[in-house]
């Protein structure tokens, strides 16, 4: 699988008053609580095949600052799994203290406009660590847990931050978002390419089928999907949906290694070579 083509799944687990719960359309008044053992559901993700896990403080992320950092570093040390974490990261002391609880990545959204500079030097010190959060309603930007609307466009927005060093971004289409009506797969290789940042879809995935064509996306900057609901009713196997990223990515990685060695014998063709390590879900 060629660098530019990566795509990992993000079991998603949103976090309030210490439960794990969903949101519909981003709306704190319609709110679903799935466990009061957040740990536990993280653990369950782990035991059925993830290799990373998405974890947004929602309370954190309405308040402005931290509420689960204690609750975020249990589930990194209970499950040792790569853990993408957002929700109320607005200054360096909350960064570095998810960072010192092993957070692989955080991702930073409201911040990204209301302390362009500071965002500016995380990019810069962090790179990679930093995800950018591009949350979305009708292609404008929402801030403050989507509590707010801004008339910025993603697309704008994702530009400047890719010219500040931004790797990837988390889009969510806040809309479809707890929804189940489906991804907008569209809208997110749509921003990959007009801003040229690995793009992670978030909100809508329903099924299996969700994340095949979200995958078919991937050369066009397409790099995960984080999923939520669907993993909660059942709609959705996590298992299942593990073992067949696994396959493709092998597969896909079995046909880079035939393209890219030259055949012995006639000019312009291609030896067929098998084998090689497997593609790893991260």
């Amino acid at each position: 699988m060629r660098a530019t083509e990566e795509f990992a799944l993000y079991p998603a687990i949103d976090l309030s008053e210490g439960r794990a719960v969903r949101l519909r359309h981003g709306d704190y008044g319609q709110m679903t609580v799935y466990g009061d053992d957040p740990v536990a559901v993280a653990r369950r993700w782990r035991d059925e095949g993830a290799g990373w896990l998405h974890v947004v403080d929602l309370d954190g992320a309405k308040e402005g600052r931290p509420v689960h950092l204690d609750l975020v570093g249990d589930m990194v040390r209970e499950t040792g799994l790569s853990v993408q974490a957002g929700g109320g990261i607005r200054d360096g002391a909350t960064l570095e203290a998810l960072f010192a609880r092993g957070v692989a990545r955080c991702v930073v959204g409201t911040a990204a406009l209301e302390n362009p500079r500071w965002v500016q030097h995380i990019l810069a010190e962090y790179r990679e660590r930093i995800v950018v959060g591009l949350d979305a309603r009708d292609g404008k930007v929402a801030v403050r847990g989507w509590l707010q609307k801004t008339g910025v466009p993603a697309v704008e927005l994702g530009r400047q931050l890719k010219d500040w060093g931004a790797r990837r971004a988390l889009f969510t289409d806040i809309r479809r978002d707890g929804a189940m009506a489906g991804p907008n797969g569209e809208g997110a290789a749509a921003l990959a390419e007009e801003t040229g940042l690995l793009v992670i879809a978030s909100g809508g995935v329903r099924h299996l089928k969700d994340i095949r064509n979200l995958y078919a996306l991937r050369r066009r900057r397409v790099a995960g999907a984080v999923v939520g609901r669907a993993l909660y009713t059942g709609d959705l196997s996590l298992k299942e949906a593990v073992a067949w990223l696994q396959s493709r990515q092998e597969g896909d990685k079995a046909e880079d290694a035939m393209e890219d060695v030259p055949d012995s014998g006639a000019p312009g063709r291609r030896a067929v070579r098998y084998g090689g390590e497997g593609g790893r879900v991260c």
